[in-house]
C-alpha cells in the first residue's frame, strides 16, 4: 500500500544542476547526491571518538525555513529515501509503507550509501536532528584490515595494564598479522622463526577475494615487494597498495572435505554509549573443492567467497555454495554435543563484543549514523574461532531465493532499530531477528541488563538458533500499539 503523502521536511536537499557546468549533476544510480550544506555550516568535532554534529533543527541559509522534526514516539508523516544500490536493499525500503524515494534534487531523511559518499560528502552535510545515514564516519577503524589488527593489538595492551593477561587473552582471536610493506622487517623476523609456515597475503582495501595470495617462501613476497603487489595498472602509480601478511589457519574445520568461514550480521546504533545488536540468521560460506596444504595456489580451495567461488567450472548456481547458520549450528550439535557448540558460540559474541571495544573511543560517534558490519568468521578443528575480517558494506546481492529472503529480513529489522518512524520504546531487547547483545555493558537473557538467572548470567545471544521474527514483530507492535493508546 502506498504510504501517505510526503507532509514532513527538514531532512537533507540534494544540490541543483549549476548552470554553465556543461554538464548535469544529477547523481548516478550508485553514487547519492551530496546534501545542501549552508554557506556557515558549524564546526563539526574533530576529535576522535567525539560526538558528530548536534543540531537539532534550523534551515540552510537562503532556503525557506523547515519546522523541526516530529516529536520522539510520534511517527513521521512519511520518510524520504535515498539509495545507491538496487537489489534487495532497494526493494526493502520501495516497500516499506510510509516510505518514499526522493527524487534527484529532493530532500531526504535517510541514505542508504556506498561508503565512498561519506568521504566526498559527509564532512560538508548539514544534518538535521532525524536524519540517518548507514555508515559512521570514520567506519574503516574497524573494516580496513591493517586498521582492525592496529586497533585490537593496541587494545589488546590496554586490557593487560588493566585487566591482566587473562582478560587480555580473549583478544587473543585473529592470527599473526603484519602491515606490509611499512612492518616487512618485522614480519621477516617471524618468517624465519616459523619456516615452513603458510601465510596468506590480503590487499587491505579491497574486495570479494581480489589480490589475494598464499606462500610459504620468502622469495615470493620478495618478487611481491618489488612492485609493491600492483597489478601491471597499477605499477605506473606512485603509491604503493598496503596488505597485510597474516599467518594461514593451516587446520580449518572441514565438513565434507571443504573448508568454509561464517558471515555474521552486527547492527551498531551508537558507539558511545556501545549498544549492539546480533542477528539470529547468517550463513556457512563452503569452498567448491576439498581442502589441502598441497595446492596453495588454488583459489578454490581456499578463498570461500562466493565471487571466486561461482567462477569454478562446476559451480552449481542451483545448489550454491551456502549453510544457513542454523544448519551448521545443528551439524556441530549433532556431532559434538550441545556444550561444546555454546562455549564455541559464546567465544565468537567475545569476539564481536571485543573488536568493538577496541574501536570504541575512536569511531566518531555521530548520533545520525548506523552501521551493519558482516563479521568474517573461521572455526578451526578445536572449534575456535578466528576473525578473519569486518565488512562495512556487506554483499547485499542475493546469491539464491533463500539468500534473498534472508537479506530482505535483514534489511527490514535493521529499519525496524534504526526507527525512522518512531514507535520504539528504546527498552526492546529483541526486534525481529536482532537480539541487544551489549548495551553499554552485557546484556542478559532476562530480567534487566547484566542480572543474574539462576544465579548465572545468560547472554542475551542466539546466533544460530530458530528465527521466529514475524510472530516476534507482530507481538512487538501490538503490544507497542496498545501502550500508546493507554
Amino acid at each position: 500500500m502506498p504510504g501517505p503523502p510526503c507532509a514532513c521536511r527538514g531532512g537533507l536537499r540534494t544540490p541543483q544542476p549549476q548552470a554553465g557546468s556543461g554538464g548535469s549533476s544529477v547523481p548516478t544510480c550508485t553514487q547519492a547526491a551530496a546534501p545542501r550544506a549552508p554557506k556557515k555550516p558549524k564546526q563539526r568535532p574533530a576529535e576522535r571518538g567525539g560526538a558528530g554534529p548536534g543540531s537539532t533543527g534550523g534551515s540552510a541559509p537562503g532556503a525557506a525555513p523547515l519546522p523541526p522534526p516530529a516529536p520522539s514516539g510520534r511517527p513521521r508523516p512519511c520518510v524520504r529515501f535515498k539509495c545507491g544500490f538496487t537489489g534487495p536493499v532497494l526493494d526493502v525500503l520501495s516497500s516499506r509503507p510510509g516510505w518514499q524515494q526522493a527524487k534527484d534534487e529532493e530532500e531526504w531523511d535517510f541514505l542508504w550509501c556506498d561508503v565512498s559518499w561519506l568521504r566526498e560528502n559527509f564532512d560538508h552535510a548539514y544534518m538535521e536532528e532525524h536524519v540517518r545515514i548507514c555508515h559512521f564516519r570514520n567506519h574503516y577503524e574497524l573494516s580496513r584490515k591493517n586498521y582492525l589488527v592496529k586497533n585490537l593489538k593496541r587494545f589488546r595492551k590496554q586490557l593487560e595494564r588493566e585487566a591482566g593477561k587473562l582478560e587480555a587473552a580473549k583478544c587473543d582471536f585473529f592470527p599473526k598479522t603484519f602491515e606490509m610493506p611499512s612492518e616487512y622487517h618485522l614480519f621477516v623476523e617471524e618468517f624465519h622463526k616459523k619456516p615452513g609456515t603458510t601465510w596468506i597475503m590480503k590487499p587491505v582495501g579491497r574486495s570479494q577475494g581480489k589480490g589475494i595470495f598464499l606462500f610459504r617462501k620468502l622469495k615470493d613476497i620478495v618478487d611481491w615487494k618489488k612492485d609493491g603487489g600492483r597489478t601491471e595498472e597499477q605499477k605506473d602509480e606512485t603509491q604503493i597498495e598496503t596488505y597485510v601478511a597474516q599467518q594461514y589457519i593451516e587446520n580449518p574445520y572441514l565438513i565434507g572435505g571443504r573448508k568454509f568461514d561464517l558471515r555474521v550480521y552486527v547492527l551498531v546504533t551508537s558507539y558511545i554509549p556501545l549498544k549492539a545488536w546480533l542477528y539470529r540468521d547468517g550463513f556457512a560460506r563452503f569452498s567448491n573443492t576439498r581442502f589441502t596444504l598441497n595446492s596453495i595456489d588454488d583459489h578454490y580451495v581456499h578463498l570461500t567467497n562466493v565471487a571466486v567461488q561461482k567462477t569454478a567450472r562446476d559451480y552449481d548456481p542451483e545448489k550454491g555454495c551456502k549453510w544457513m547458520i542454523q544448519q551448521l549450528r545443528q551439524y556441530l550439535t549433532a556431532k559434538h554435543g550441545a556444550g561444546s557448540v555454546e562455549v564455541l558460540f559464546a567465544d565468537m559474541d567475545n569476539i564481536f563484543i571485543k573488536s568493538l571495544q577496541s574501536v570504541q573511543k575512536v569511531i566518531i560517534s555521530d548520533k545520525h549514523c548506523f552501521e551493519l558490519y558482516g563479521y568474517d568468521i573461521l572455526i578451526d578443528r578445536n572449534l575456535k574461532p578466528w576473525l578473519l575480517e569486518v565488512n562495512a558494506s556487506p554483499s547485499l546481492i542475493a546469491s539464491s531465493q533463500e539468500d534473498y529472503e534472508l537479506k530482505c529480513h535483514l534489511l527490514k529489522d535493521t529499519l525496524h532499530i534504526v526507527d525512522m518512524e518512531g514507535r520504539l520504546t528504546g527498552k526492546e531487547k529483541r526486534v525481529g531477528g536482532f537480539d541487544l547483545i551489549w548495551n553499554d555493558g552485557p546484556v542478559s537473557r532476562e530480567g534487566n541488563l547484566g542480572t543474574l538467572v539462576n544465579g548465572n548470567f545468560m547472554a542475551n545471544t542466539h546466533l544460530g538458533c530458530y528465527n521466529d521474527r514475524k510472530q516476534q514483530l507482530k507481538q512487538l507492535f501490538r503490544t507497542l500499539s496498545a501502550q500508546q493508546t493507554a
